[in-house]
């Protein structure tokens, strides 16, 4: 490990809302959390962010020597469409509107996700833990929170009591609001609700004879709540304490603030000392959103196919967009600042072409060490991406300069700029050079894979339009699809 640069990172920690030295607990070991994704629908590109965001910093972590248990949960079951533990379950919605068993929705969405990472380059988590692969685990959670003092059953569902924690505990510590705070846009109680608080949530919930996921338990067949779920998976695979909890800004209020009571009232310790969370995504100035019109998916942004697009942008263009702005800050979509991306990411994959024809001189008369120190000086600055990329572009100005021989490079310094462009820019930016891969790609095979399996679930749902409507829009750009019996052969 590169110890000196390393014990110069810095992360800002959302429970103290201050930047901190980054000291692991148990260095080079490095205990990482992201909330993942809950697979009954496509991923959104908010997601996309958290998880390309969090990339990165693994990337990083992993660059200066760290060896990273990185943990991804899959949220599979007993996710209600309020976070108040209210609504219809998302999984039996869908899987009877799609008219599939749970467990397809499930496989359907999962394969999705991991398509849709796959094309923006992001490495795969060390383990990728499912809500439902651990109802054992969170069953014994939620006995030992009961043993504490801390939860109530009632009717066959356990609520975890907040006010009885707040007695002890400072339930609103992540996001420095006082439960009375936290209280406001909630409902009232009603004379049929099981709750004792307002602000109480379910650990498990009593199953209605139509439910389609349930399971046995000590207090009857019933499904998991959705926050006991990561508090018991980080819990076996990262211990009671770990170093990195992250996840989108949207979870801080209720998730996360539950996932510190839950870990606390069971295990007396918060789960995480860091806790991180990526900032929200807008469209033209407004937040990205169904209601408004303005959300788009993945393959929509890669497509172009949408009313607020121009035209479809690649993967990496709209990686590197993203990482032109700070995981902390707001993300404003516009189709010129997307264009402006995709201009910027050009010209540094050029700069690279350009850098491997370079030839030394006897001295030099830039100093690439300086660049250097610059990198990684913003990198450790809370994974300050931004900055990064503009030092990046710095070493751009160099490399053209050297080419039209207005300054010069000796051999060592040309190696030393090759290194720290690839290094930052591949491994810990997480690009790659898509302009050497047209035709057969890894990309391009990833987005037709993409757009086959959109057809085929049209085809298999009867929707007839859509899946001609693929293939003729396909044969309209010069690609040509055909139906086989050992499946579908594309050609350009």
């Amino acid at each position: 490990m590169s110890e000196e640069k390393a014990k110069r990172l810095t992360i800002y920690n959302t429970l103290s809302r201050t930047k901190e030295p980054f000291e692991p607990l148990h260095s080079p070991f490095v205990g990482m959390y992201v909330c993942g994704p809950t697979v009954y629908n496509d991923i959104h590109l908010g997601n996309c962010r958290t998880f390309i965001s969090f990339d990165m910093i693994y990337r990083y972590l992993l660059h200066l020597g760290y060896k990273v248990r990185y943990v991804r949960n899959i949220t599979d079951a007993g996710h209600l469409e309020g976070d108040r533990d209210e609504g219809d379950d998302k999984f039996a919605k869908r899987a009877k509107l799609e008219q599939l068993e749970p467990m397809e929705i499930v496989q359907k969405y999962t394969l999705g996700f991991h398509e849709v990472l796959a094309l923006f380059n992001t490495l795969p988590p060390s383990i990728e833990p499912t809500a439902t692969g651990h109802i054992i685990e969170q069953i014994e959670m939620i006995k030992k929170i009961i043993t504490e003092g801390f939860s109530y059953e009632t009717n066959g569902s356990v609520y975890f009591d907040v006010q009885k924690y707040g007695k002890k505990y400072d339930y609103g510590q992540l996001t420095n609001r006082k439960p009375e705070e936290l209280l406001e846009g909630t409902r009232e109680l009603g004379g049929q609700d099981e709750k004792r608080g307002r602000l109480d949530f379910a650990l498990w919930i009593k199953a209605k004879p139509e439910t389609l996921m349930q399971w046995p338990s000590p207090w009857g067949w019933g499904f998991p709540g959705w926050h006991i779920e990561c508090s018991a998976m980080s819990t076996k695979y990262l211990g009671t304490t770990f170093d990195i909890h992250g996840g989108g800004m949207d979870l801080q209020a209720t998730h996360h603030t539950n996932e510190i009571a839950q870990s606390k009232a069971c295990n007396h310790t918060s789960p995480a000392k860091y806790w991180m969370h990526t900032n929200m995504l807008t469209v033209n100035g407004v937040r990205m959103s169904k209601t408004a019109g303005n959300g788009f998916l993945p393959r929509e942004l890669f497509s172009g196919d949408h009313p607020l697009l121009e035209r479809g942008y690649s993967p990496m263009t709209v990686r590197f967009f993203m990482a032109q702005s700070h995981y902390r800050s707001t993300l404003d979509f516009s189709n010129e600042a997307l264009q402006a991306a995709e201009k910027g990411y050009k010209k540094l994959m050029e700069s690279l072409s350009v850098l491997e024809k370079l030839s030394p001189s006897a001295a030099s008369s830039v100093d690439i060490a300086e660049l250097q120190e610059k990198c990684y000086a913003a990198m450790n600055d809370d994974f300050n991406s931004p900055i990064l990329i503009a030092h990046l572009f710095d070493g751009v100005r160099i490399i053209n300069s050297v080419n039209d021989k207005k300054e010069t490079l000796t051999a060592s310094g040309l190696e030393t700029l090759k290194e720290l462009m690839h290094t930052f820019i591949f491994d810990v930016l997480g690009l790659r050079d898509e302009s050497k891969s047209m035709g057969g790609s890894d990309v391009t095979e990833g987005l037709m894979k993409l757009i086959i399996d959109i057809r085929k679930s049209a085809r298999e749902n009867k929707d007839w339009s859509t899946s001609d409507k693929i293939r003729d829009e396909l044969k309209a750009i010069g690609i040509e699809i055909k139906d086989t019996k050992e499946g579908v052969e594309w050609r350009i």
